[in-house]
């Protein structure tokens, strides 16, 4: 969620350039942006615990020219670093998460349900502490995406839409039950018009294979492609279904429609994709909604009623809107 608020930041600032520090597996979501430097932290060996931290700090700041720090996680791990930057002398800011506004908007008693600042404006607003004021423009937010990678550069035929279902989630509230999903599946797959593939993490391979071997319509792509590829075959997809998780927001980079499913969490806690329509959150309104801003925590009905009283027909509907078909 951070690159389409740098993006638009170096955008209206010409003469600017940022330099990102997070894991290394994380530098393809940055790749191809102009006066962006990617930086890898060795949070696991080389920049490990409070001595790492310190080394990092020492690297940046001999081998970059610093003239502020953003800080757009604000966890333990960079507060420490922030730390070293104070002592240093250097200026910077934090995110600030909003972390009272949300608890009022999942308690379970006098829930305070209404649209919270979201997470893009947040990344915003520290920028903004550091005298950068950014407009959030969407166009201007979108990556441009590459060419089709060679293993599937034959998906796109004429008069074929592909879309990319997205099935899982971190977490088990946030998952549309697999009984519906599938049903979802079934339906998407009567259309001779669509090409459809899985999408998923390495643990949700073996799952998606067993889909596909009942549905020959579907094709798995997820443990198939590097990130970086599979980065490149998202931006080319006519559409994605995902839950509240993180290919809505892969999606949503390169301005790919998302038609995605709610459960305990909502898009009012600030995490919706950016530039997605408010209409293609597919989701109930039920008093216990939400429970949870991650869906990480116990919700007070065992029967995930948020999740199965969408009807798989619904979410079929939202997507065959999406797509014009």
């Amino acid at each position: 969620m951070t690159v389409p608020v740098i993006k638009n930041l170096l955008h209206q600032y010409p003469h600017l350039e940022v330099t990102v520090v997070s894991t290394a597996f994380h530098a393809p979501l940055f790749a191809g942006i102009d006066r962006l430097h990617f930086f890898a932290a060795d949070l696991k060996r080389k920049h490990k615990g409070f001595a790492g931290l310190f080394r990092l700090f020492k690297e940046l700041t001999n081998t970059r020219k610093i003239d502020a720090v953003s800080d757009l996680h604000h966890v333990l791990r960079t507060c420490i670093l922030r730390l070293f930057f104070t002592v240093a002398g250097f200026k910077w800011a934090s995110v600030d998460k909003g972390r009272a506004e949300k608890k009022a908007l999942t308690r379970p008693e006098n829930k305070i349900l209404q649209p919270l600042k979201s997470t893009f404006q947040r990344y915003a607003d520290v920028f903004a502490a550091l005298g950068l004021p950014v407009q959030l423009n969407v166009n201007t937010g979108i990556k441009e995406k590459g060419p089709m990678p060679a293993a599937i550069s034959g998906a796109k035929k004429d008069g074929t839409k592909l879309i990319g279902i997205a099935p899982f989630a971190q977490y088990s509230r946030k998952t549309y039950p697999a009984e519906k999903m599938k049903e979802v599946l079934r339906l998407l797959a009567q259309h001779p018009q669509l090409n459809i593939y899985l999408l998923g993490g390495k643990a949700d391979v073996p799952i998606l294979q067993e889909w596909a071997a009942e549905n020959k319509r579907l094709q798995v792509i997820a443990g198939t492609l590097s990130f970086a590829e599979e980065l490149q075959f998202i931006a080319h997809l006519d559409a994605v279904v995902s839950m509240d998780s993180a290919n809505m927001h892969l999606a949503s980079m390169y301005g790919v429609p998302v038609v995605s499913i709610w459960g305990a969490t909502h898009p009012f806690a600030g995490f919706y994709g950016w530039g997605q329509a408010p209409k293609n959150a597919v989701q109930i309104d039920l008093d216990c909604r939400p429970c949870s801003v991650f869906g990480n925590k116990p919700g007070p009905r065992p029967d995930l009623a948020c999740m199965h009283g969408i009807a798989p027909l619904s979410v079929y509907n939202r997507v065959m809107g999406v797509l014009g078909l």
